[in-house]
């Protein structure tokens, strides 16, 4: 499967859907459940790179482990390839040979006790592999740029570099051919010199081989780097989301204008949010992030004439089709500012240059 390396259109079948998609845990001491995700549609089109960006604990590795079928929904449902996720012993096994893990903690993924080669090789032993073993491990080490894989069949982990890891990691996920990638943090444990080298990696693969993948990531910076659309996730929900370049550069959501500002490359003066992200078990009305809200704080939602909507009226679940979409009610209320860009040649707001995917 090889398809061109550039993001699909919005209006592609999508690959992995979420519809509707509640997780809820049972509270503390017989207390409210809390709603870790909270009404998410999400869309990931074959060949798609997805950012899920968020401050810890706002709910995306609940959504992650959601849509690899490692939690069952509390209500909703996950769709791949047009078929509804079942949770039979026999279907996830199926299902999480298309979708594989890449987990962010390389060191705590590989068993020490395990040759990079068994490593790589595990995957096709659980699912029944019936060709040829070493030749599959050696190809899926090479696509993961490890070369040439025949000096690596018997290193143990301790033996090889952070980023060296991380590879075999990838390899073991590739080993099984999936259609897609789900990344949670795939370089938050590396040095910053070998981060670049990962990224580039799965871009490279998206090309080649046609992958998509859904990035889990608090790191805006590296969402620019590598996605082709963004959703911002806060409290269990997602409250902007649209094509990286757009969300980036004119961000419409209070919370990603926040969440962009406290870079240290980011221009102006940075916002600095209040208080920590409210208990899940006890969601707040109206718009939920409007208790750190510095445009509520500053009176432009009264001014707008929307601060009553704010405190006390719902936003809708987004859609999860790829189009641009803010859950806002003072964003509603204004033309968003600025253009897109030109994806070929467009410049970071984060001071990395141009990026071409």
């Amino acid at each position: 499967m090889t398809l061109s390396p550039t993001a699909p259109e919005v209006g592609t079948a999508p690959l992995l859907s979420a519809q509707g998609l509640y997780v809820t845990f049972p509270g503390r001491h017989g207390g409210p459940p809390a709603r870790a995700v909270d009404g998410v549609d999400l869309d990931i089109r074959p060949g798609e790179i997805v950012a899920l960006v968020g401050e810890s604990g706002c709910g995306k590795t609940t959504l992650a482990r959601s849509l690899l079928g490692l939690v069952e929904p509390t209500a909703g449902r996950v769709a791949f390839d047009g078929r509804p996720l079942e949770y039979s012993g026999r279907s996830l096994k199926a299902y999480r040979k298309r979708v594989q893990l890449v987990l962010q903690d390389p060191s705590g993924s590989l068993n020490p006790r395990h040759t990079v080669y068994d490593a790589v090789a595990e995957g096709l032993r659980i699912h029944g592999f019936a060709g040829d073993e070493r030749t599959a491990v050696a190809e899926a080490l090479s696509r993961a740029g490890l070369r040439p894989p025949e000096r690596f069949f018997l290193r143990y982990p301790h033996e090889l570099s952070g980023g060296q890891r991380q590879r075999v990691v990838i390899a073991g996920a590739l080993v099984l051919e999936p259609e897609l990638l789900v990344a949670d943090e795939p370089v938050a444990s590396l040095d910053a010199s070998v981060r670049g080298e990962i990224l580039a990696l799965l871009l490279r693969l998206r090309t080649e081989l046609g992958l998509s993948a859904l990035v889990v990531t608090h790191d805006l910076g590296l969402a620019w780097n590598i996605a082709d659309r963004v959703a911002v996730m806060y409290l269990g929900r997602i409250v902007e989301t649209g094509p990286v370049e757009q969300v980036l550069t004119t961000p419409r959501h209070p919370y990603t204008q926040a969440l962009l500002s406290v870079l240290p490359e980011a221009p102006g003066t940075p916002i600095v949010l209040t208080g920590e992200p409210p208990d899940p078990s006890r969601v707040p009305s109206g718009c939920r992030f409007h208790a750190r809200c510095q445009v509520l704080a500053g009176g432009a939602a009264e001014a707008a004439g929307v601060a009553d909507a704010c405190r006390g009226r719902d936003l809708p679940v987004l859609s999860g089709d790829g189009r641009s979409q803010v859950a806002c009610h003072w964003a509603a209320s204004h033309a968003p500012l600025g253009g897109a860009g030109n994806r070929a040649t467009r410049h970071s707001p984060l001071g990395d240059g141009p990026q071409g995917n």
